[in-house]
């Protein structure tokens, strides 16, 4: 057992989302996966052995911490040391998180007007919202509207709606007039 290797949990908005925070990187920063069913060992070795785990849903990976999001009934109590287990044991392997058949999504800025979300979305905003254990990844721009993807705890929050409404759209916003609206897809 590494004595060296340092993990805790932090609760997220999402009551069905957990955070568990890394003493090490995972990913490269910047870097971010969301798996919403078991992918293959080839994809994610770890991601696949937390879906082992009776009553996962959901896992989200980013350079310092993972996010594993559980589905009712299941309570936390129930299944918190097995997901301490598979992580220590992942990480304390030295293994990659993302296997070679891992493709990232494709988050291009393709015009000025984009560029400029994008540059916002990484600066001010996916740094706050990994505080709460997700992610927000730029879709695209088209007739006015910004498309985002929810990953980890934003993904199905109670709160998410309010911070795509009053956080997330109103700072783009202020900023370049040209959007009207901010959709999650």
């Amino acid at each position: 057992m590494d004595l060296n290797f340092r993990m805790h949990a932090e609760r997220t908005p999402n009551p069905n989302s957990i955070k568990w925070v890394l003493g090490q990187d995972l990913l490269e920063p910047g870097q971010s996966a969301q798996f919403e069913a078991a992918p293959t060992p080839a994809v994610s070795e770890l991601a696949a052995q937390l879906f082992g785990i009776e009553g996962v849903e959901g896992v989200f990976l980013a350079s310092n911490f993972v996010t594993v999001t559980k589905r009712e009934p299941i309570q936390w109590p129930d299944i918190a040391q097995p997901i301490v287990d598979a992580i220590r044991e992942f990480v304390g392997s030295g293994r990659a998180a993302l296997g070679p058949e891992f493709e990232f999504a494709s988050s291009e800025a393709h015009s000025e007007i984009a560029g400029r979300i994008q540059e916002i979305l990484d600066r001010e905003i996916r740094p706050a919202v990994a505080k709460d254990g997700g992610d927000i990844l730029f879709a695209g721009f088209r007739d006015g509207v910004v498309e985002l993807y929810l990953q980890g705890a934003c993904s199905g929050c109670p709160s998410s709606t309010a911070t795509l409404r009053f956080g997330i759209e109103a700072r783009l916003k202020e900023q370049i007039p040209e959007i009207s609206e901010v959709v999650a897809l």
